[in-house]
């Protein structure tokens, strides 16, 4: 698997005022009520503790709360990739274990899901992984340095498809301005989908985002270092097309 290109070298310009993330009130995500295996929850509750960051919850904690020092959280400075709505955490770990020298901070409020990667983490010793259980809204609002990500991942985000749901939609601005905000200058956003209509409309929304540049003259080619996963192969025997958008913060 090849290496994701990231630029740990950009100059970081401050940024004094981020935008406005968005109505954190309207989620972009259900919580499911899959059951959760004893094995998940066994691995929840031996490797949280490690790898588990907390989200504080009251405002009054909140209005007091520094953003997360990544070097501190990883025990180096490596450049720090984000992956929003992990899922079952197959491509995460994956990616995490082929790029040791990359960190990666995986966003999800699916328990399940969260225990599932932190068994994956064991088994593999993986050590670059670190995870907040909490909507990613709130997570770039409070606790994501403006200019400190190299890189985004949103893999097969909920399309909502109903056209009255599309409000719900995570790739969509003002909140695409607010990733932009905390990438560095280089680093980039790869988003993957199999609803054709989502990546329309991400494309046109993410083209329209102050602070990003597509790479690509449309859609992207598929990334050679990006692994499919058990949720993908599902889609493609529905005959769904994958389609890839890569975009690159731009100052």
């Amino acid at each position: 698997m090849q290496s994701p290109s990231v630029n740990a070298a950009a100059e970081v310009p401050a940024v004094d005022a981020p935008p406005v993330v968005g109505n954190s009130s309207i989620k972009s995500y259900v919580l499911r009520t899959g059951r959760e295996t004893p094995a998940q929850r066994r691995a929840y509750d031996l490797f949280s503790p490690q790898f588990v960051v907390p989200f504080q919850e009251t405002s009054a904690e909140l209005a007091s709360q520094e953003p997360l020092d990544f070097a501190a959280l990883f025990g180096n400075d490596n450049p720090v990739v984000m992956e929003i709505g992990f899922g079952m955490g197959e491509a995460t770990a994956a990616i995490a274990a082929e790029n040791p020298g990359i960190n990666y901070l995986g966003i999800e409020v699916y328990r399940p899901g969260v225990g599932r990667l932190l068994w994956n983490i064991s088994e593999r010793s993986i050590s670059n992984v670190r995870i907040i259980e909490r909507d990613a809204v709130e997570v770039i609002a409070k606790m994501i340095p403006p200019r400190s990500l190299a890189g985004l991942h949103i893999f097969f985000p909920d399309p909502w498809p109903k056209k009255r749901h599309h409000k719900r939609r995570l790739v969509k601005r003002p909140f695409t301005e607010a990733l932009a905000s905390r990438l560095k200058p280089g680093g980039y956003l790869y988003m993957v989908t199999d609803w054709e209509d989502y990546a329309d409309w991400a494309l046109v929304e993410l083209g329209a985002t102050k602070g990003f540049a597509n790479t690509a003259d449309g859609f992207a080619p598929p990334q050679g270092w990006r692994p499919s996963t058990s949720f993908e192969k599902k889609g493609l025997e529905k005959k769904h097309a994958v389609k890839e958008l890569y975009f690159e913060a731009v100052p």
